[in-house]
């Protein structure tokens, strides 16, 4: 029998996923994580971006987390995100105005505020249309 891991991915609004994995790659603020069966205990930030998880006999599932908390466990990884959607579920053209409107913010730069919360919500926008492009060329293999 297969290790596994078991997996909550979990939202202020829902659980997102919960089930067995092989392997959970996270966006952690110091880089992307790998984590398997048995990982020595973690707790971490994470930054906006994707959340692949691995699971025996079936392909990846794709996840888009807009920051929050990873904490691992040696037979349990919970990822408690601000907000956290099934990649599938992203939209693009949602993505890309918020993209569109925050770098618009970030030119007229008018209070430090302001311009911190541009810079937050640039950084989600190009993390789901990251997520959304490593979908696509995922797919087309």
């Amino acid at each position: 029998m297969a290790m596994t891991i078991h997996v909550d991915i979990v939202s202020a609004e829902a659980e997102i996923f919960s089930g067995p994995a092989n392997m959970v790659f996270a966006p952690a603020e110091m880089g992307e994580v790998g984590i398997a069966p048995r990982h020595s205990p973690l707790l971490t930030r994470l930054k906006p971006g994707e959340v692949r998880v691995q699971m025996e006999g079936a392909e990846e599932q794709f996840f888009y987390v807009s920051g929050g908390m990873l904490e691992v466990q040696p037979h349990v990884v919970t990822v408690l995100a601000d907000t956290a959607v099934r990649a599938k579920d992203l939209d693009e053209a949602a993505a890309l105005r918020a993209k569109e409107r925050a770098e618009k913010e970030l030119a007229d730069k008018k209070s430090d505020f302001e311009y911190a919360r541009a810079q937050a919500e640039l950084a989600e926008a190009v993390a789901q249309l990251r997520t959304i492009q490593k979908i696509r060329e995922k797919s087309k293999r």
